[in-house]
């Protein structure tokens, strides 16, 4: 099927690894010419490095999504984009004995008014244009709340609500609004944090795939990066216009088990 993403202008912030890269590779694929985001500039390039040896067309811009002044200037930069995928953002956890609220104003500023005030800014250009679409990569903290995870519960929830109103008011315009909340991903971070566990309990690293209990993923596994981006494009194609306003748990049946 095609998608009719070709010739597109996607930007795609956290973009240098995990979700966001396997997003950015998945429209490329798509034919679209992708823009990676992250703090990281080294990083940045050599992963679009790694997407243009595949035939995609890749470019990047370093930029600190945790500031006004970090989002403005990448909009400055990069003002006209027929998608955009609000991707970047780390929220750690713990309880709210554990966490500061230095935790909450640094985990709330990348994520939570990163995701909202890009919307903002591209929201506002898209309506002029009367076309565009906004991915926002939640994550299901924000539906299965966890006392383990209070700052990501909260910071999730108030994004899934944020785009779910965005997403009901946009459509007049010709623009849409949209979300998907993934569950545990085997990203690199999950990767390090098995790595971990691996050399503490059982003295090699490289045996950290031993650690992981089938019994406690649906479908006997965790989550690829890919199955999200995938999810991403697809949603994305002027296909599936009429989706708006919604946020999808992609999260295989896990938070009713």
């Amino acid at each position: 099927m095609d998608l009719e993403l070709g010739g597109k202008k996607v930007l795609v912030t956290g973009g240098s690894k995990g979700i966001g890269l396997a997003t950015a590779r998945a429209f490329g694929a798509e034919g679209a010419a992708v823009t990676l985001v992250a703090r990281n500039a080294e990083a940045l390039e050599a992963a679009a490095e790694g997407l243009r040896a595949e035939g995609i067309a890749a470019d990047t811009l370093a930029a600190d999504l945790s500031t006004d002044t970090g989002r403005g200037a990448l909009f400055s930069a990069v003002p006209d984009v027929d998608v955009l995928v609000n991707n970047a953002g780390a929220i750690r956890s713990g309880s709210l004995a554990e966490v500061s609220m230095e935790d909450f104003h640094e985990g709330w500023a990348l994520k939570v008014f990163g995701y909202i005030h890009l919307c903002k800014l591209y929201v506002a250009r898209m309506r002029e244009k009367r076309a565009g679409t906004i991915v926002n990569i939640i994550g299901m903290g924000g539906r299965a709340t966890r006392p383990s995870y209070i700052i990501g519960a909260a910071g999730n929830a108030a994004l899934i609500g944020f785009t779910q109103a965005l997403g009901a008011e946009t459509p007049a315009d010709g623009v849409r609004v949209f979300g998907i909340n993934p569950s545990a991903t085997l990203t690199d971070r999950m990767g390090r944090n098995y790595r971990g566990r691996a050399a503490e309990q059982l003295g090699d690293e490289s045996r950290w795939r031993e650690l992981i209990d089938p019994a406690a993923f649906p479908f006997g596994r965790p989550k690829r990066p890919e199955e999200v981006a995938a999810m991403a494009v697809m949603l994305s194609s002027p296909k599936v216009q009429y989706l708006s306003g919604t946020v999808v748990d992609m999260d295989g049946g896990g938070r009713w088990t």
